[in-house]
């Protein structure tokens, strides 16, 4: 198990209206190796997947939210929201430098995020990439990211 400390912050990660179950089941068994504090749904629920291998919704707080009003509403306290979004206005993925306190939110490959979500981001990136990736592939390697660069104290 991965040790933390209060000077690492916190971060958790989740989709919006996530496509298939079998996406969720594999973001969720990265969260929980690259160490995220909690994990979420917005929209279409999770439901227990062979892919969770290591049982991550038992492991890791989750959180379901109906609407992203309602997730908006329960975000933490000085956590920075960042979208996983193929913006022209997003940050690239290799030069982000990720908060100490923040939670990833991606959306479907199909829709992507809601505008509403896009609007109240405070930060977006993507990556270099012709086509959209696969949603648990993008989460991951936002993960693998933040794991190898660090955080900034913000």
């Amino acid at each position: 198990m991965q040790e933390k400390s209060l000077e690492q912050g916190y971060f958790g990660i989740g989709i919006q209206n996530g496509k298939t179950p079998e996406n969720l089941g594999v973001l969720w068994r990265s969260a929980q190796n690259f160490g995220a504090s909690f994990i979420f749904t917005i929209g279409n629920r999770y439901q227990k997947q062979a892919c969770d291998t290591h049982k991550a919704v038992g492991a890791i707080p989750y959180f379901h939210y109906d609407t992203f009003q309602d997730f908006y509403n329960n975000l933490p306290k000085s956590a920075l929201l960042v979208g996983v979004e193929l913006t022209h206005e997003a940050t690239w993925l290799e030069e982000f430098e990720h908060p100490r306190r923040c939670v990833y939110l991606l959306g479907a490959e199909d829709h992507g995020l809601s505008n509403e979500a896009i609007e109240k981001c405070h930060r977006i990136v993507k990556f270099k990439t012709p086509l959209s990736l696969n949603v648990s592939v993008a989460g991951s390697i936002v993960l693998y990211d933040r794991n190898t660069k660090g955080t900034v104290i913000i």
